[in-house]
């Protein structure tokens, strides 16, 4: 609670990215679709990160009459704490290999958006524990945040979903027997 306050006033939702800001990262396009976003809630984009991009969604976000609605807090220690305030995720990457930022938003109980390409398609199941849309779509993105910041339970039964997901599938007591078996099986060949 402390930190959301720190970030936006109580009737505001948090909207965050966190990336290495480069260009597959497309934070022009979070800054696109949190435009759209704010005109239908009351909300604040939280910015984590630095990299080549940055200069330009900072420009975006002045051209579009944003300062005051996007925060730009550059590369920060206690990513976990932050993100656990937030209330929505965006990752519209060209293409995630993984997903790890998308799957650490799930650990954090935030819903996470991203596009359809890459480790968050795989990820993600869309609908139940993100939303997808596909690359390059912030409109799409913005869709999407505005019917689920709009719908407590939905919203709420989303966090679940991916807090049941990461506890199932990801720890480390679910993931290490599958290496071990993977490595058992490589030796014996």
């Amino acid at each position: 609670k402390k930190v959301r306050r720190c970030l936006a006033e109580d009737d505001e939702k948090i909207i965050m990215h966190v990336s290495n800001f480069r260009p597959v990262k497309r934070v022009q396009d979070v800054i696109l679709a949190f435009n759209l976003i704010r005109l239908d809630v009351p909300s604040k984009l939280i910015m984590i990160g630095e990299g080549e991009e940055r200069s330009a969604a900072e420009r975006l976000a002045k051209e579009r009459g944003l300062e005051k609605r996007v925060r730009f807090l550059g590369n920060r220690e206690g990513v976990a704490e932050l993100l656990s305030a937030a209330d929505l995720f965006l990752l519209p990457s060209d293409y995630e290999t993984f997903g790890l930022a998308a799957l650490e938003a799930m650990a954090c109980g935030v819903v996470p958006l991203s596009t359809n390409k890459g480790g968050p398609g795989e990820l993600i199941e869309d609908g139940v524990d993100g939303m997808l849309c596909d690359v390059g779509d912030p409109a799409c993105l913005a869709e999407k945040s505005v019917r689920l910041l709009k719908d407590p339970g939905k919203m709420a039964a989303m966090r679940q979903a991916g807090l049941k997901k990461v506890g199932e599938k990801y720890t480390a007591e679910a993931v290490v027997p599958l290496y071990e078996k993977y490595y058992e099986k490589i030796l014996a060949s």
